[in-house]
């Protein structure tokens, strides 16, 4: 698995322990930054990390920022991203399992970087249940196409 990781200004504490536990789990990443303390337009991160997912050229991304609302607006905004703003460990299980979410925002502001280990953990580690959720997805994807 290969990860494309971001942060505006508001999620930067997170995304590096983010970084740390990809490193510990062994998890192959790039982190596209910010590396800044100024203020920044979320878009300008999150939407060329969608646009990589989408592509292909990475499986999965995640994405920080104050609330994670607009991080995941704007990935949604990519054909092909599911995208799922996450604050609790059940819901990472189940956007995983159920949606085959491939991108994943959380806020920083909103929940400390213990709780967004374990969300991220479980997130990079639950496998898509398929089934009657593939049908779900399929419906998502045709969709797009029109």
């Amino acid at each position: 698995m290969k990860v494309a990781l971001a942060s505006d200004h508001g999620g930067v504490n997170i995304r590096k322990e983010i970084a740390n536990l990809m490193d510990e789990l062994g998890i192959e990443y790039q982190d596209f930054g910010c590396d800044c303390e100024g203020s920044v337009d979320y878009p300008d991160y999150a939407l060329p990390v969608a646009e990589k997912v989408a592509s292909g050229e990475f499986d999965r991304g995640i994405l920080i920022c104050g609330t994670g609302i607009g991080m995941s607006i704007a990935a949604n905004k990519v054909k092909g991203i599911r995208c799922a703003l996450v604050h609790d460990t059940f819901s990472a299980k189940a956007t995983r399992a159920h949606n085959d979410t491939n991108i994943l925002t959380m806020g920083e502001r909103v929940i400390g970087p213990g709780l967004a280990r374990d969300i991220a953990q479980i997130w990079l580690t639950e496998e898509f249940e398929a089934g009657r959720h593939a049908t779900r997805i399929g419906k998502i994807s045709e969709y797009e196409q029109k």
